[in-house]
């Protein structure tokens, strides 16, 4: 780590999320100096062809270039990409941050029943894996099923987000009653959080993004933190 300010990548794969990000940022971890990078294709290719080994080579020069530019971390934001992420710590003398891990941990310490949410199917198989690897991590016995909520991409990606929310919203009301708390496995799907309170479902609904910026604190401790 520098001795000045931590310097954090945060990686996006999503134009829309260094909003999202920027703030929580600013509450969570105000010590650190943050700067983005946004490169939508990592996405795209994900979605349209899987996780490529290509891909994950890409991921890994983006890690490089941090490192190159005096970062002393990197958040990727991008749970399609995660597995890629994981893949590239063993490349780098800087931490490679998963933005979903702890959103995980927090599901398998919160009940047995699990449901993930996704707009992405490529998102589903990444978010499930994850989850179920941290449950075995915890000696936890839990049962997953996993949704792609329909039409809610498509929504998001014609610029119409109450569409996008509402329909998140409708999936996560249907799965409430036979779960113990729900994943939102994508950090773009957090904007539909604020239509889904827990004393309406009566299960906990989880998102990435804050436990994903909490992990700087666990990182940089009370340097994070002012």
């Amino acid at each position: 780590m520098s001795a000045s300010r931590p310097r954090v990548c945060v990686l996006h794969t999503v134009a829309a999320l260094p909003a999202v990000f920027a703030p929580l940022l600013s509450e969570l971890a105000p010590g650190v100096d943050p700067y983005h990078v946004v490169d939508e294709s990592l996405l795209a290719d994900t979605v349209a062809h899987g996780l490529l080994p290509r891909t994950t080579a890409r991921l890994a020069a983006y890690v490089t270039h941090a490192e190159a530019a005096g970062a002393d971390a990197v958040l990727v934001t991008c749970s399609s990409v995660g597995p890629a992420a994981e893949q590239v710590r063993a490349l780098t003398t800087v931490p490679v941050l998963r933005v979903d891990e702890p959103m995980a941990d927090e599901a398998v310490r919160t009940g047995s029943r699990i449901g993930v949410l996704a707009t992405l199917d490529s998102t589903l198989a990444p978010t499930a894996d994850l989850v179920a690897r941290r449950a075995a991590a915890a000696g936890t016995r839990i049962t997953l099923d996993t949704t792609v909520c329909p039409g809610a991409y498509d929504a998001r990606a014609s610029g119409d987000q109450a569409r996008h929310d509402a329909l998140i919203t409708a999936e996560a009301r249907r799965l409430a009653a036979d779960h113990d708390v729900l994943v939102l496995a994508q950090a773009s799907m957090a904007s539909a959080l604020s239509g889904l309170p827990v004393a309406e479902l009566g299960v906990p609904v989880l998102t990435s993004p804050r436990g994903g910026v909490a992990q700087l604190v666990d990182l940089y401790g009370e340097s994070a933190r002012t």
